[in-house]
């Protein structure tokens, strides 16, 4: 049975507190490990991008917001225009974790700290598990980034390069010396808009075609591996399958350093047919309207009612849990992006600072009978996660891995490990899923097939 599952894994697959307002919402119809460096000299950064182009330093750009105003300012990264969804972030550090986050795919990102880029950009060296240590994932997935100052000399041990020379090698444009203020109030008071970064001259922002709307795009499969993939915990104790709509570097860490093995699958893998040969599920962030994964709800629908095993579910899995147990999801008008969002546990009472990322939420309102609200916004009144009144499924709106950010709630992956080890003993019969060493041989050890592609860019 175990060889027939690895086998065919191995192939590609083609209500808020009273007297809290929330925001306006609307339903939503190289595999080996690096060697330790010496010093700053000699590391770099991998050689193979999609779209790199030459840095267009001090060069004439402007960002146009669509029905909206323009800033002029300049071009400090790739030497390309881009389309996407302006949003912005609150985060005074972290922007490698940020930029490199998949729930960014499609979005212009707006910092709102005033200096970003002084401490340059680290390596892609890479931890014992073979994950990244300071980035999310292998590319920056943000289609551009605004700033108000940029540093062009940076200064720290760990830095290989300029904010700058990154975002050139990535094709990513940048924008400094605009009012990301004036920016930031727009946005707040009339929602997250499409936006336009020109590099060397100013788009017309009559042409609407010059604008691609991200939310039309199912941005999940674009970020999601192509094919199955392990990561391998040292003296493992349990394996996790978990299904890939984004998943941030830290959250397979999360796992893994707590002695869970983890076997990663496309968004849109039947995980219900092969949830039994594991201990626990798990339902990544990813970037995105989460009613543009049917297959993936459908898939958590009927995994539900036919398996007893834990479920965990972050950002957009919480999202896609919800519509799969029935619920229905909310835009959020200009949504929540920082690392210190106020999340009150409706449990214990207790208020964590959290790290968060996303445009859409779940309406607690609509949950079933048998679902809980179990954590709130303690800024707007929106939901940040549901838990099962009787089994141990459970979900956040926000990341308790924190990368960059809080780590107050990271004991809900110490809870999920929990759930899992209950299961296991609560068995009649013990059952041994840890991966075998032919699943060890013949599955992927990284994501398959993610390099970015723009939703739009003309050079």
């Amino acid at each position: 049975m175990f060889t027939r599952i690895a086998l065919k894994a191995a192939k590609p697959v083609a209500g808020g507190l009273a007297g809290l307002k929330p925001q306006a919402r609307f339903i939503s119809a190289t595999a080996t490990l690096a060697t330790k460096p010496k010093g700053s000299m000699g590391r770099q950064m991998p050689s193979k991008y999609s779209h790199p182009t030459a840095q267009a330093s001090g060069t004439g750009a402007t960002l146009t917001l669509r029905d909206g105003p323009v800033f002029h300012g300049t071009a400090f990264g790739a030497n390309s225009n881009i389309s996407g969804e302006a949003v912005f972030t609150t985060s005074l550090v972290g922007y490698p974790e940020s930029m490199t986050d998949p729930s960014y795919r499609g979005q212009i990102l707006v910092f709102t700290q005033p200096l970003i880029g002084n401490y340059g950009v680290p390596s892609s060296r890479r931890d014992e598990w073979n994950l990244l240590r300071h980035f999310e994932s292998p590319h920056i997935q943000c289609a551009g980034i605004v700033v108000a100052d940029v540093a062009e000399k940076y200064s720290h041990w760990t830095a290989v390069e300029s904010l700058g020379e990154w975002c050139a090698r990535e094709g990513i444009p940048a924008i400094s010396g605009v009012d990301t203020r004036a920016i930031v109030t727009h946005l707040r008071e009339q929602g997250s808009t499409l936006a336009r970064i020109s590099v060397g001259e100013e788009y017309d922002a009559d042409e609407d075609e010059g604008f691609v709307d991200p939310g039309q795009i199912n941005l999940v499969k674009r970020v999601s591996t192509k094919a199955p993939f392990h990561v391998e915990a040292i003296n493992p104790k349990y394996h996790i399958a978990l299904i890939d709509c984004g998943v941030k570097e830290n959250i397979l860490r999360s796992l893994v350093s707590r002695g869970a093995s983890v076997t990663v699958f496309p968004y849109d893998f039947k995980i219900q047919k092969v949830a039994d040969n594991y201990d626990g599920v798990f339902i990544s962030n990813g970037p995105g309207d989460p009613t543009h994964c049917q297959s993936t709800v459908h898939n958590l629908r009927v995994l539900m009612e036919t398996s007893q095993v834990p479920i965990m579910g972050i950002c957009l899995g919480h999202q896609l849990l919800a519509l799969a147990a029935g619920a229905q999801t909310i835009k959020l008008k200009y949504g929540n992006r920082a690392h210190n969002i106020p999340s009150l546990d409706l449990i214990t009472g207790q208020c964590h600072i959290t790290s968060q990322n996303h445009g859409y939420a779940v309406d607690a309102s609509t949950l079933p009978s048998d679902w809980k609200e179990y954590f709130v916004n303690l800024n707007d009144g929106s939901n940040e996660g549901m838990r099962h009144s009787s089994r141990p499924i459970f979900s956040t709106q926000f990341h308790p891995e924190a990368r960059g950010g809080p780590m107050d709630s990271a004991y809900l992956f110490d809870k999920y490990i929990e759930d899992v080890q209950a299961f296991k003993a609560c068995q009649a019969v013990y059952k041994d899923n840890r991966p075998s060493q032919f699943m060890l041989d013949i599955l992927n050890k990284e994501r398959v097939g993610v390099q970015p592609e723009p939703l739009a860019a003309t050079a």
